[in-house]
């Protein structure tokens, strides 16, 4: 196997890069995803080296982008929508609610919807009004939609390449705050071999308290783990990946041998990610359980401005005070 340290933006653009080469109903299409490269130059060199006809730079209508990728699915291409920013989504919520997540079922199982809908996600750049948001509950809750996010430059290798070859619509989330972190990948990596697309990962093994994040709070995760290691305390880290369906089964041994869970995101606590975690842990391991499941959070307030971003988004510190918090029960 052969591996290459890369950002995650740059494995994001190989992985459509293999995905374009692997299939001819493969098409890109967004707001400046060709000429341009996209505002981060994630789909950079596409449009060049594979054609305007596969490469699309659409006009600024994302619930045109949208319908238009119905379509196209329908008649059996595989789409892969970029919604800029993901503030910008919103006009495209009745698409995706209304068609996308029900194309499949109500035609019960003749129409298959093939579509990723790429959306870069969080905070932490310093941007303006619409451009931090994070809506990930949105679409987990819709029924016909699976929801997934990548944290590492493997991962979203692998998954984003794992998205464009399945037959059903998935809104695919990425850590804008994070496009440049590097790691290695495995630029040979047989899909079919593949760690699956919706399935849980554990990021750092421990022993004391369970710790729960995706996209970009994974990172947080990890250096609020590695701090507390240095205090005595190990704390286990997993990596959700797949937001519907949730994968838990290894979340809910890891609780049972810990006693204590933390769930982190950057979305606001109010019917959040975290409160359907916390409801499943709390079902299947109540007896194990020493403390509440406790959830590291947005405010639930609009995104601030750029200047006070940084006393909103969950750190290392607020981390950390929640798994005292589960010790002081």
């Amino acid at each position: 196997m052969m591996a290459e340290k890369l950002t995650i933006g740059k494995a994001l653009n190989l992985g459509l890069r293999r995905a374009l080469e692997a299939d001819p109903k493969v098409l890109i299409m967004g707001e400046d995803v060709g000429k341009l490269g996209g505002v981060f130059r994630i789909t950079d060199g596409l449009q060049k080296d594979f054609g305007e006809e596969r490469v699309i730079d659409t006009p600024l209508a994302e619930s045109g982008i949208i319908g238009t990728a119905v379509g196209l699915a329908i008649r059996g291409y595989r789409p892969v929508c970029e919604i800029q920013f993901d503030g910008f989504v919103y006009p495209a919520y009745d698409q995706i609610v209304s068609q996308v997540a029900k194309m499949h079922y109500r035609s019960q199982g003749r129409v298959k919807m093939p579509m990723v809908i790429r959306i870069p996600f969080g905070g932490g750049i310093g941007a303006v009004e619409h451009h931090s948001e994070s809506p990930e509950a949105y679409f987990a809750h819709t029924a016909g939609l699976k929801v997934v996010a990548c944290a590492t430059p493997e991962d979203a290798y692998v998954m984003i390449q794992q998205a464009v070859a399945s037959d059903d619509p998935i809104v695919f989330l990425e850590p804008k705050r994070r496009y440049y972190e590097k790691g290695d990948v495995e630029v040979d990596t047989d899909l079919a071999g593949a760690y699956p697309l919706h399935a849980t990962r554990l990021a750092r093994p421990g022993t004391d308290a369970t710790v729960l994040a995706y996209g970009p709070m994974v990172r947080t995760a990890l250096d609020a783990a590695n701090a507390a290691a240095g205090d005595g305390r190990e704390l286990e880290v997993f990596d959700l990946r797949s937001l519907s369906p949730l994968d838990l089964d290894a979340v809910f041994e890891s609780v049972r041998r810990t006693g204590h869970c933390v769930v982190v995101h950057e979305a606001p606590s109010n019917v959040g990610l975290g409160a359907e975690i916390a409801a499943r842990i709390t079902e299947e391991c109540f007896y194990s359980l020493e403390a509440p499941v406790l959830r590291v959070t947005g405010y639930d307030t609009p995104y601030p401005a750029a200047r006070l971003e940084e006393d909103f988004l969950p750190d290392l510190d607020r981390v950390l005070d929640a798994v005292d918090r589960t010790f002081g029960w």
